[in-house]
């Protein structure tokens, strides 16, 4: 009687061990699949936070810096003079990749408002349809025809010159076509402008454009 409660208790630990093997291999199982879950999450997260650091670098290196603004086109305005034509120099800012200025876009905002202003460039490909005005860019200084060739300052001895128009000036049909309108034409004496510069990247430049108290007899100033 005694040998065979002993064997009874044997089975007993032996189902009991069985079942807690069980339940170890499962937590094991569930504990593998957790960390997968874990790393295959945190790859996710680091490859996110990668691209953000990216694209935050960029919005802050891949910028355009303002060499110079000049105004000319100078017109008679009522009882004073009007600045019609404004010229601004400008290159890459230090540390800045390659600036493509046909996708690079302006805010102009003066006291005639503010304005959406496209690259004709960019406003020909889209049919004229978006933004509110159009600049037009031309080279001053490029050693291998990047500006010219596309658009796009790739070394930092570029210099591109963005010229911004107002309404009081008379368009040729093929400027109208691209894009029909203008920034308007209020850079009157000791008025001032503000022009926002903003690349493919995100970077943002802002130039504050002031004009001379007095224009008589000028053909061109410094703005």
């Amino acid at each position: 009687m005694q040998q065979s409660w002993q064997r009874d208790r044997a089975g007993d630990r032996g189902q009991v061990g069985i079942g807690t093997l069980i339940v170890f291999i499962a937590m094991v199982l569930v504990a593998a699949i957790a960390a997968g879950v874990l790393i295959n999450t945190a790859g996710f997260l680091q490859t996110n936070a990668e691209q953000s650091g990216q694209q935050s670098s960029q919005q802050v290196t891949n910028r355009l810096q303002v060499v110079d603004i000049a105004g000319s086109d100078i017109v008679k305005d009522g009882e004073g003079f009007e600045v019609t034509t404004v010229d601004v120099t400008v290159k890459r800012a230090p540390g800045s990749g390659n600036v493509d200025l046909s996708t690079t876009t302006a805010q102009w905002v003066s006291s005639g408002g503010s304005y959406n202003v496209l690259s004709y460039t960019a406003a020909e490909g889209s049919g004229g349809s978006s933004g509110d005005a159009g600049f037009i860019t031309s080279t001053l200084q490029d050693d291998d025809g990047s500006i010219s060739n596309s658009n796009a300052l790739n070394d930092q001895a570029d210099r591109a010159i963005i010229r911004f128009q107002t309404d009081s000036v008379p368009t040729s049909e093929e400027e109208d076509d691209l894009n029909g309108k203008l920034v308007s034409g209020d850079l009157t004496e000791g008025s001032s402008a503000e022009i926002r510069l903003t690349t493919q990247a995100g970077g943002e430049t802002t130039a504050t454009v002031v004009v001379p108290e007095s224009l008589s007899g000028k053909s061109a100033v410094s703005l």
